[in-house]
């Protein structure tokens, strides 16, 4: 009898013991909390996704290393749509109802961006695009926000140079896909503001390889500057069609082209186009006490210190929308709905791409600070004064 006493008390004792481990803070691991990713990382607009890819996944090792989210690690979930929509379709209602995402970084494109915005507002799922297209957040919808520069700001920090120096007619060029057509309707609509007449307007196919029939129209509406509208490889191709046709007006790009990327392709035809990007394109030359050289600083020095490679504003965009999620997830416990809240409850967050400030009427959040002239002289960025 005392011996089968001693061994329930014992067993107690181990049941107890057992209740502590299983009840005690950290016992479990907190439920991982998966973020995904679709992204151009190979393809023609590889330019674009291949940084936002490695920029995304650079911000979630860090934050896994620094402990987490309210002690979750993260996951990227990473797919590559070379930018076909239909890929970015099927990727989309993947994250969603299979892997079961809290938030998706991309798509890299307008296109494939407007492509996946009806499944996210149907899933209640927060998106944070990387693309430019004024239309990704216009109108609004409550899950949708962008982090690239808009068209709108894009095409008046161009007209707004134009006006400086005296210029009155324009010719544009934009390539017809949904980053082109939304291009397109700036340069066409605020023309007027900053007294500026459109003398000749043209596009082109996405996969054009010569474009010296719309540029010999251009000529001869006789602008005083040219703007070309569009992403890699097509704008690449204007500039070596103009250098050929020897055009005696300046060329202009949108901030579709603002990597090093379109230096390598252009080559020298590059040499003194004019074209608005973001800060991280010219970091070095910026004084110490500028707002956003910190924010720069930490980007660039961390990519380059992973991937040996240099940076562009391209992954930029994804940098700064995993680094908003970082914010926004605190918190939520993974709750949609909240990260949505904290997303546009953002206020003056110093990013690599500018100063973002949403609001319930603002999902991209970008003031006149996210653009800077630049000119390539030498195979390089030089601010334009």
């Amino acid at each position: 009898m005392k011996a089968g006493k001693m061994k329930t008390l014992a067993t107690l004792a181990v049941c107890i013991v057992m209740a502590g481990l299983v009840f005690a803070p950290g016992a479990f691991a907190k439920d991982t909390y998966k973020i995904g990713g679709i992204f151009s990382v190979t393809g023609g607009a590889s330019f674009l996704g291949a940084p936002e890819k490695l920029s995304m996944q650079m911000v979630v090792d860090q934050i896994n290393a620094a402990g987490g989210i309210d002690g979750h690690m993260l996951e990227a979930v990473i797919y590559d749509t070379k930018g076909d929509p239909t890929e970015a379709v099927n990727f989309a209602n993947k994250l969603i109802n299979k892997d079961r995402v809290l938030a998706i970084v991309g798509p890299s494109t307008t296109p494939t961006t407007m492509a996946v915005i009806p499944l996210c507002v149907r899933a209640r799922l927060p998106l944070i695009s990387c693309a430019a297209g004024n239309g990704i957040v216009n109108p609004i919808q409550p899950y949708v926000f962008k982090t690239a520069q808009s068209d709108i700001q894009a095409v008046a920090t161009i007209y707004a140079y134009m006006k400086e120096q005296g210029m009155k007619k324009i010719a544009i060029l934009c390539v017809d896909n949904g980053f082109g057509a939304s291009g397109a309707v700036q340069l066409r609509e605020q023309a007027a503001k900053f007294g500026l007449e459109v003398v000749s307007d043209e596009s082109y196919g996405g996969k054009d390889t010569d474009m010296t029939a719309q540029l010999t129209k251009a000529r001869k509406a006789a602008p005083d500057a040219l703007v070309c509208w569009g992403t890699n490889p097509g704008p690449a191709v204007v500039a070596k069609n103009a250098k050929q046709l020897k055009l005696d007006f300046p060329l202009f790009m949108s901030h579709g082209v603002a990597s090093p990327k379109f230096i390598d392709i252009a080559g020298d035809a590059c040499e003194g186009v004019m074209l608005p990007t973001g800060a991280v394109l010219i970091a070095d030359t910026l004084a110490a006490d500028y707002h956003q050289k910190a924010a720069l600083d930490k980007y660039i020095g961390d990519y380059k210190a992973a991937y040996k490679a240099g940076v562009s504003g391209f992954g930029g965009y994804a940098y700064d929308a995993m680094k908003i999620l970082e914010i926004a997830l605190k918190g939520t416990n993974g709750d949609k709905a909240k990260i949505r809240d904290n997303i546009e409850a953002i206020q003056g967050y110093i990013g690599v791409t500018g100063t973002f400030t949403f609001s319930p009427t603002e999902h991209n959040g970008l003031g006149a600070d996210s653009f800077i002239m630049v000119e390539i002289a030498d195979g390089t960025w030089k601010v334009m004064k």
